[in-house]
């Protein structure tokens, strides 16, 4: 176990390691991150408790369990020109040699072998496997490593499979040795100069750094160590094991990798494998959070709209109360003009016909003031429910936009629970929109609006309403509780009687006229501006409800997001912080 190896601050350093690991657990599973990921950290952070992980990778063929078997100095795994091995193999030390099974794809070794005491080797299947699901094993193991040792051939170094392999190690923050096998089949010490420059100047531009090379023969070398037992093949031995180049290996991971150093190694993995984690969520932090700064674009857009919409109406509504206001005006006019035409000497006669007066009143100055208000009316109403059908319309095409752009840049793949939550309200709330103007009978919604007009303005008046129209109300409005003149008939009547009675009774009337049409202007635009501003707030309350969904995950997560992206930086400085320390001991 790691832990009793450990001096004082090597076992500092590993507990602040496991609190920064598991304070990163516990944010990418805030954040959602792929069971891939987080069953990679909690490997890693389990793999602190065991030995020095070795893991051997490379193309099939490259003679991966040649060197391992070279390495031990005995024939533990098998060896072949074909991919023989298809599991993950899993050397440690026991006192004899033996194979369970464990885990999924992983099968265990013991061998009684002195190297194993110090150090777990792993065999691993190709990289290049023709079965996939070898080379993910394979890849799904490299966060495990605290260091791999890559295996390229002579014959065919630094293919591209092993390119992208190498990438990825690199990806990890994992120390990197790199055997170049097989060099045996190289026909001078020139050619194998060559290749190892070949694979240094690439291993250098690949990863960024140098890293260890070692040509070797691993065939030769495990051939003399299984005769150097043997007397009369001891000098052929060392001689075989000298031309084979590995004893430089050898002693890089003896010496070079003596305890504090492997000690150093398994400190940083889990780093590594932090860091990595960090930077990969960081990306996909940052790309939630450019979608989600698109999506509160268009959510402020729908805002300024709304707005627009708002003030726009109003304005247009004022337009058309002038309209309806320019007929009031006309009708006192009218009515102005019909007293001074009507109270006056030369009709005395006519004014003691009160029915007559009526009837002339209700002709030319009423005449068709309840059907041009009412026609205003329903103008007004009709305009007003095609400016919600329209606002509807920009809603759909917005979030229409939004599906659009959210198909196109699919954030990441670290986890699809953003991605459907967001599609989903957006399928769900533009749906909601699709059906509102589907289903929007602009006559019913016109229907229901004069309806509530009607109520409104026959409440205003305190008139009872069965079945008749808006004009029918205005009508009766206007002939009676507004303008009721029968008074002033009847001092007309009066009037007869005096030449001087006349006059004053006259302006009295017209007074009276402008005083009664004041009132009603004021409770008829007061009613109409109500109603309007009623059926206005309702229509846009309507859609601010169906978008409201989307509009909550949208502010949430970005909330959460900056959250998660501060967290994330502070547990970079941490690790960053711990990476140097480690390197210090």
């Amino acid at each position: 176990m790691l832990q009793s190896i450990l001096n004082e601050t090597q076992a500092q350093l590993l507990d602040k390691e496991r609190q920064a690991l598991s304070a990163l657990q516990t944010l990418l599973l805030q954040f959602g991150v792929t069971p891939e990921n987080r069953a990679a950290l909690e490997r890693s952070i389990h793999q602190l408790d065991d030995l020095f992980l070795l893991v051997v990778a490379g193309e099939f063929n490259a003679g991966k369990s040649a060197v391992i078997n070279a390495l031990l100095g005995h024939t533990i795994l098998e060896e072949g020109v074909t991919p023989t091995t298809v599991r993950i193999q899993r050397l440690s030390y026991g006192p004899e040699i033996g194979r369970t099974t464990r885990e999924v794809a992983i099968d265990d070794l013991t061998a009684p072998m002195e190297l194993l005491r110090q150090i777990s080797i792993v065999d691993t299947p190709g990289t290049n496997a023709i079965n996939r699901e070898h080379e993910a094993i394979t890849e799904e193991f490299v966060p495990r490593s605290d260091m791999v040792l890559f295996i390229t051939s002579a014959d065919r170094p630094f293919t591209e499979s092993e390119r992208r392999f190498l990438q990825q190690i690199r990806s990890w923050g994992k120390k990197v040795v790199l055997v170049i096998n097989k060099i045996d089949i190289l026909e001078t010490l020139d050619e194998v100069a060559r290749v190892e420059a070949f694979v240094i100047e690439n291993a250098q531009r690949l990863l960024d750094f140098r890293p260890p090379v070692f040509p070797v023969s691993a065939r030769r070398a495990l051939r003399a160590k299984l005769n150097q037992d043997t007397t009369q093949g001891a000098a052929q031995s060392a001689t075989l094991l000298a031309s084979s180049r590995f004893e430089a290996l050898e002693r890089y991971i003896y010496e070079t990798l003596d305890q504090t150093e492997r000690i150093r190694l398994k400190l940083h993995n889990p780093v590594g494998v932090g860091l990595r984690l960090i930077a990969e969520t960081t990306d996909a932090v940052e790309a939630r959070q450019a979608l989600l700064t698109e999506d509160v674009a268009t959510l402020e857009n729908l805002e300024r709209q709304t707005k627009l919409y708002r003030e726009d109406a109003k304005r247009d509504f004022h337009y058309r109360l002038a309209e309806i206001d320019n007929v009031l005006h006309a009708f006192e006019n009218r009515g102005v003009a019909f007293f001074d035409e009507t109270l006056r000497l030369g009709r005395v006669l006519d004014l003691l016909n009160r029915e007559k007066i009526e009837a002339e009143f209700a002709h030319n100055v009423v005449g068709n003031v309840p059907r041009l208000i009412a026609q205003q009316v329903n103008d007004m109403i009709d305009w007003l429910v095609a400016n919600n059908l329209r606002q509807w319309q920009a809603v759909m095409e917005h979030l229409s936009t939004r599906r659009a752009v959210h198909a196109e840049h699919l954030v990441g793949q670290v986890n699809s629970t953003f991605e459907y939550d967001r599609d989903r309200l957006l399928e769900t709330v533009g749906r909601a929109a699709k059906h509102a103007i589907e289903t929007y009978d602009r006559s019913a919604e016109a229907e229901q609006m004069s309806g509530a007009l009607q109520l409104a303005v026959a409440e205003t008046a305190l008139i009872e309403i069965g079945a008749v129209g808006l004009g029918a109300i205005l009508t009766a409005l206007f002939t009676t509780s507004a303008l009721d003149f029968t008074g002033v008939i009847a001092a007309g009547t009066v009037a007869a009687l005096g030449l001087f009675v006349i006059p004053a009774h006259r302006r009295k009337a017209k007074e009276d006229l402008r005083k009664k049409i004041a009132q009603l202007r004021q409770r008829l635009m007061g009613t109409l501006t109500e109603q309007f501003e009623h059926e206005l707030e309702n229509g846009l309350h309507n859609i601010e409800t169906a978008i409201s969904p989307y509009t909550r995950f949208v502010r949430a997560e970005t909330s959460h997001l900056d959250e998660i992206q501060s967290s994330l930086q502070e547990l970079h400085n941490t690790f960053a912080h711990l990476d140097s320390e480690i390197e210090r001991v």
